[in-house]
C-alpha cells in the first residue's frame, strides 16, 4: 500500500493526521454531511443495524471523531459506548454533542492511539471504526489492536470508503478529485485535507484485498457488503 500522509512532511503520519483533524475539527461536521448529501449518515445506520445482531453491552468506537458513530451505536444498541480519538479537537466536539443530547452517562470520550489502545484484552462486544482505519500509520498494527480488544466470538465492523466501479465511476472520481477538494479548502481553510482524503482513497485496499488482511490478522470470518455501487463498504470481522 503506497503511504499517503496529509501534509507531505518530515513528521510521522500519525502526527500530521491528528494535526489534520485538529485544524477541521470546528467545520468538520458541517463538511461531512454536505459533501456527502447526508448518506453518510445512512451508511452508519447501515453498520448499526448489523451490529444490533450482536446486541452488544459495550461498544468501543475507534477514531470516534466527533462521535457521530457513538452516537447511532448507543441509540441503535442501547449499549455504552467509549469513543477513542487520536484529535483532542474532534473530540471537544463531540462531547458537547453528547452533553446536548444527554447521552454523557452513556457515552465517554477519550484521546488515544488505535494502534496502542489502552483496554484489556477481550473487553467489548464489538468495536466500531468509520472512516478511520485508512488513516491508521501502521495497518495491520492498528487492525491487529481491534482484534485484541474485542471478545472471542465478537466482531470489529469497518465502515471505510472504497472505489465506484462501473459507469458512473469517471463521474464520481472527478467530483472526488476536483469539487470536493475545492469546497473543503473554501471551507475549511486547510489546503490540504481534503485533497488528502481522495488520495487515501486511493491508495487504500478494499473489497476481497481488505477481506485477506483482516484474515492475515487473525480474524477467524470476514464479510463486507459494498454501499452506494461501492463508494463505501462494511467490513464484519469475525474474532
Amino acid at each position: 500500500m503506497n503511504k499517503v500522509t496529509p501534509y507531505n512532511s518530515d513528521s510521522s503520519k500519525k502526527s500530521q493526521v491528528e494535526d489534520m483533524f485538529d485544524n477541521i475539527a470546528p467545520k468538520y461536521d458541517l463538511l461531512n454531511h454536505a459533501l456527502s448529501m447526508k448518506i453518510d449518515v445512512l451508511w452508519r445506520n447501515k453498520m448499526v443495524n448489523m451490529m444490533k445482531e450482536d446486541a452488544p453491552k459495550e461498544v468501543l468506537d475507534v477514531a470516534t471523531g466527533t462521535g457521530d458513530l457513538a452516537i447511532a451505536v448507543e441509540k441503535g444498541t442501547q449499549a455504552k459506548v467509549v469513543g477513542l480519538d487520536l484529535s483532542q479537537q474532534m473530540l471537544n466536539v463531540g462531547v458537547i454533542k453528547i452533553k446536548k443530547l444527554n447521552l454523557d452517562g452513556k457515552i465517554s470520550m477519550q484521546k488515544g492511539d488505535a494502534e496502542n489502545l489502552p483496554f484489556e484484552d477481550n473487553r467489548f462486544d464489538a468495536v466500531s471504526v468509520a472512516f478511520g482505519v485508512r488513516n491508521f500509520e501502521n495497518l495491520s498494527k492498528g487492525l491487529a489492536e481491534l482484534r485484541r480488544v474485542v471478545k472471542d466470538n465478537k466482531s470489529v465492523y469497518i465502515l471505510e470508503f472504497s472505489k465506484v466501479e462501473g459507469f458512473l465511476a469517471p463521474f464520481y472520481m472527478f467530483y472526488f478529485r476536483n469539487i470536493l477538494p475545492a469546497i473543503g479548502r473554501l471551507v475549511s481553510k486547510d489546503d490540504r485535507a481534503y485533497s488528502y482524503l481522495p488520495d487515501s482513497v486511493n491508495a487504500f485496499p478494499f473489497g476481497e484485498k481488505m477481506k485477506q488482511i483482516l484474515l492475515d490478522t487473525g480474524f477467524k470470518k470476514v464479510e463486507y457488503r459494498k454501499l452506494s455501487l461501492g463508494i463505501a463498504t462494511i467490513y464484519k470481522a469475525t474474532k
